[in-house]
């Protein structure tokens, strides 16, 4: 607030600026800032009489209160917050025809993400996420206004988040069809997104290749960013179903935070499990018809089936501490094991 009043005096000089401030919004912002204004000014208030009984700002008629001669004046509207801009077009709109000197925009917060419109913003205090506060004069539906300090409202999506795993020959691929399909979940898996990535040449793609090709390891930043990136495709989906991410401690909990993030959370990991044998004689009989090379060597099989649950049980640890963890019998019909999973998911 202090670098803000400074920054306008300065831009203003000598002259005796009209301050405006929106009601009722905007008038614990006002007051302070005036306090903190260092020269001589005239301070008034005007209401919007859409807020009489609405709560958006989106059918704005008129401007009350505005009765001052304002002829050959400088006119600075001080907003608490300026997020889609609809206001301004309004606050434009009336004083077109008021002949003031110039009409300059503050506000304290602004939400860039949101903002929709052209018209500039001459002083700007703080910078925000697209993302709901309450207190200092701003309120959701009614509520905080009057609250001394500004917090974020942190809005809990009604998302379903599941971790998908399952040994090679689980049926995993399958049943995460039958799931996204039924929840209208978003399916992502790692190993398409990848190659996604790679063939389309995007900046992530070209910088994970460049790893690859060195035979290094592709940091698991880059990774969460391009599953951050599916993520953000997909902001009007029920859910999510990662399949092949993550695989250690580290990266879990970088999906958390990533989940965390989109104010969301994982809500199970579901772990297909099924006897190793009928895993081998189900990969052996897939590699028939297949043509993949490691389905039809069985040496080959069982170390992947090794490597599985050597991961695995890193996981299974991390989610159980969270109590996400739920194992389910992957063995029977497909329909069966979908039922299975369904029950899981039905009882989060």
């Amino acid at each position: 607030m202090q670098r803000l009043a400074i920054e306008i005096a300065e831009d203003v000089g000598d002259e005796i600026p009209v301050f405006i401030g929106i009601l009722n919004g905007s008038f614990m912002v006002v007051s302070d800032f005036v306090k903190k204004y260092p020269n001589p000014c005239e301070v008034t208030f005007i209401k919007l009489a859409s807020y009489e009984g609405v709560k958006s700002t989106e059918d704005i008629q008129r401007l009350i209160g505005l009765t001052q001669d304002l002829t050959g004046r400088t006119v600075i509207i001080l907003e608490d917050i300026i997020d889609t801009g609809n206001t301004l077009h309004e606050v434009h709109r009336i004083f077109k025809n008021e002949n003031v000197k110039s009409l300059k925009i503050a506000t304290l917060f602004h939400k860039p993400e949101a903002y929709k419109k052209d018209f500039k913003l001459h002083y700007v205090g703080i910078e925000i996420p697209n993302k709901f506060i309450v207190g200092y004069g701003l309120d959701y539906d009614g509520l905080g206004r009057n609250l001394p300090e500004v917090y974020q409202i942190k809005e809990t999506q009604h998302m379903t988040n599941l971790v998908l795993f399952g040994p090679p020959g689980a049926g995993k691929g399958t049943q995460a069809n039958f799931l996204k399909e039924k929840y209208n979940l978003v399916h992502i898996s790692t190993g398409d997104v990848f190659r996604f990535n790679i063939k389309n040449e995007t900046a992530l793609g070209m910088l994970a290749k460049s790893y690859m090709d060195k035979g290094e390891l592709v940091p698991d930043q880059v990774t969460i960013d391009m599953l951050n990136a599916e993520v953000e495709k997909n902001t009007d989906a029920n859910g999510f179903i990662f399949d092949g991410f993550p695989r250690t401690n580290a990266q879990a909990d970088a999906l958390d935070k990533l989940m965390d993030s989109k104010d969301s959370q994982i809500n199970a990991m579901i772990a297909l499990e099924v006897d190793d044998e009928i895993l081998v004689q189900r990969l052996l009989e897939r590699g028939k018809t297949s043509g993949r090379a490691d389905d039809a060597d069985e040496s080959i099989i069982r170390n992947r089936i090794t490597e599985y649950y050597s991961k695995t049980a890193i996981l299974k640890d991390y989610y159980s501490a969270q109590n996400k963890y739920f194992g389910v019998n992957g063995v029977g019909s497909i329909e069966d094991i979908t039922v299975r999973l369904s029950a899981v998911i039905d009882g989060l």
